[in-house]
């Protein structure tokens, strides 16, 4: 898959993010979205700190992460909708 490809579980972290204020960790998130494995959600809140779509905090014993409070990456958001529309996924935030 190329790297500008957008994937479903992807989008359900994102959306993760969309529908929930606060700080969560990948634990949190796993537990909120519908078959997407730990290892996975680890990996797209990675990602989308390193693009500037959350933020992230380095705390014990984890990361945290949140929506981002002001997005360093409006090009990326704007793709990340995008898919959310494509995928059919509705959105509460």
């Amino acid at each position: 898959m190329e790297s500008s490809e957008v994937s479903l579980h992807e989008v359900r972290v994102y959306l993760t993010f969309v529908q929930n204020d606060g700080w969560m960790s990948a634990r949190d998130v796993e537990s909120m979205t519908d078959g997407v494995a730990y290892r996975t959600v680890r990996a797209h809140c990675a990602k989308l700190a390193k693009l500037g779509v959350l933020d992230q905090a380095d705390v014990f014993p984890g990361h945290r992460y949140r929506l981002a409070k002001k997005a360093r990456n409006s090009s990326y958001m704007q793709r990340l909708r995008q898919a959310v529309e494509v995928f059919g996924l509705a959105t509460s935030g």
